[in-house]
């Protein structure tokens, strides 16, 4: 009888007592102190060393998510590392769970639209007319276009065009930066509000450029903010904030109720 279960495989990586092998390159001789962090995450991922160029715009996409301020995923983390000090994991993990449609995880948003319009239209797509169509569709289903607004940074998000710089100057602004820039300037004329390009909206079009599956991109705001959270429980940690904004926010919270008493 012929087994229908498949063999459990791998292609990652390997050790043995003497050596660590990563994508086909021993850990001590071939990258460390050869590969940045960011040219390392390049070769996990797609098992390939990156071009210059490469290693250039996948750098700067992760260093753009590392950090925020006191984000919603900052605050969640340093409150739970007042709780579980002893447990820094857990707080980095919290602050984590948050990324998702709202904050950092629109990265994978944007891709995954850039990435069906095409699928829609085709490779000969006229892209104005595409952009359209998909403003269109975003706005009959009452669906908050990935990649547009900020509540912070308006008329411009100042990452953006630093991105798309950074795109331009090592070959990766083609069609996917084009259209997420079309999409753009539709959305603001049809609804006459400034709606600018996020951060998160440019990283979505420069990780279709690079061809990262969709599914996988929000993965690398994870990786980046993973970094930018540390450092905040590190903060955390000798300089608290935590307990003052607790019975701050508690106090405000319950104001009404004393004031009936």
């Amino acid at each position: 009888m012929t087994s229908n279960i498949k063999p459990i495989r791998s292609d990652i990586a390997f050790s043995t007592a003497d050596r660590i092998v990563v994508r086909g390159k021993s850990l001590p001789d071939d990258i460390l102190g050869k590969m940045n962090l960011g040219d390392f995450a390049y070769l996990q991922l797609t098992g390939k060393t990156a071009s210059p160029q490469q290693s250039n715009m996948f750098n700067a996409l992760l260093i753009t998510l590392v950090e925020h301020g006191i984000t919603p995923s900052a605050i969640a983390a340093r409150m739970t590392y007042a709780g579980a000090p002893e447990s820094l994991q857990a707080a980095v993990a919290a602050g984590l769970c948050g990324l998702g449609t709202v904050f950092v995880g629109t990265t994978e948003g944007a891709a995954r639209m850039l990435y069906e319009a095409f699928e829609q239209a085709g490779d000969e797509a006229d892209l104005p007319t595409l952009a359209a169509q998909t403003v269109a569709q975003y706005r009959e289903r009452k669906q908050i276009i990935p990649g547009l607004g900020h509540p912070v940074h308006k008329p411009i998000d100042p990452r953006t065009p630093r991105l798309f710089a950074l795109a331009q100057e090592n070959g990766m602004a083609g069609r996917y930066v084009q259209l997420i820039q079309l999409i753009q300037q539709e959305a603001e004329r049809v609804s006459g509000k400034q709606l600018p390009i996020n951060a998160t909206g440019a990283l979505g079009a420069i990780c279709c450029e690079f061809g990262f599956p969709w599914k996988i991109v929000r993965g690398f705001g994870v990786m980046a903010r993973a970094i930018g959270l540390v450092g905040h429980l590190l903060e955390e940690s000798e300089s608290p904030m935590s307990y003052q904004l607790w019975h701050e926010i508690e106090a405000r919270a319950s104001a009404h109720l004393r004031e009936q008493e």
